[in-house]
Parts: structure tokens; sequence; C-alpha cells
């Protein structure tokens, strides 16, 4: 009878931080491994969770939609929600953007902003599916927490010139 005690025991602590730890990934915090290179040098991708970096991203700025320009954002992809993108905010809503490489300038419409990766060659973001729905978001990336040789804040960074007074 002891050892199905201690079984039992064994079970009810595991099962009560399992549900500690759903209850964090879905309300706090969640761990994202970097896939891809749009991100680079901001992020080094690939493919295997423990070459690339691992992120904290963390998601009270969801609450109100507290975002500011050059936040690295996780959110779901437009096309398949499936699919997990990390890229850098640039343009909240109501914002006039100016289009890479072209003269056009475009309103961000209200509950969007537009995303782009920091390696525009290798990046598949808002210059090819245009603005993306706020709620789309996860979270925002504050940390990188693998390989030990990068741990520490990840830095909002924003390309000049591109948000426009129009």
């Amino acid at each position: 009878m002891g050892t199905y005690n201690h079984l039992w025991s064994i079970a009810k602590k595991n099962a009560a931080a399992v549900l500690l730890g759903i209850t964090i990934s879905d309300r706090y915090v969640n761990l994202v491994s970097v896939t891809g290179e749009s991100m680079h040098p901001t992020f080094t991708a690939a493919n295997s969770a423990f070459r690339g970096d691992v992120v904290v991203a963390e998601k009270s700025c969801l609450q109100k939609y507290k975002f500011s320009h050059g936040d690295v954002v996780v959110f779901k992809c437009p096309s398949n929600h499936k699919e997990m993108f990390v890229k850098r905010l640039i343009a909240l809503p109501g914002e006039w953007i100016q289009l890479p490489g072209s003269p056009e300038i475009i309103k961000i419409p209200e509950g969007h902003c537009w995303v782009e990766g920091d390696n525009a060659a290798r990046s598949w973001d808002s210059r090819a599916f245009g603005p993306i729905p706020l709620g789309l978001i996860n979270g925002r990336v504050t940390h990188i927490i693998w390989p030990p040789s990068k741990i520490g804040r990840v830095e909002r960074k924003m390309p000049e010139g591109r948000i426009s007074p129009v």
C-alpha cells in the first residue's frame, strides 16, 4: 500500500505542476523557439529547438493592446492560424507608413498593425500580406533565454523614416 500512496503523491504533484504551467503559458508568458531567418541578426534560427534562439513572450501587453514601435511580437500567420511568426512591429493603428523601396504611403487601419522581419530579404511579413489584425498577436518578445551566450533583453529598434506624419 505504501508504493501506491507514494505513486499517487507523485501523480498529484505532477498534475498540479502541469496545470500551473498551462495557466502561466496561457495567461502570462510563453516560450517560443525562433525558426526561419527573417529576424536575423536579432535572432538566430535553426532546425532544432536547442540550436536556435528561445525567447520569452509576455502577454500582459494584450489586455489593452499596449505596443510600441520597434517591439518584437509573436502572432498567428494571417493565412494559416496554426503557424506562428516573430516579427518587429513597425506601425500602429491609424498611422501612415511608407512602403520600403517605394514612394507609396498607406494608412494602417484601426485594429491593425504593420510588422516586418529584420532581415527583409528573407522575411514574409506585412510587405507581402499587408497590415495584420491586432487580435492575431499572442505576445511581445522581451528576452532571449537560449542560448546562454545571448541571454538578455530584446531591444526595441525602429527603421528610420518609415512613419509618415501625413
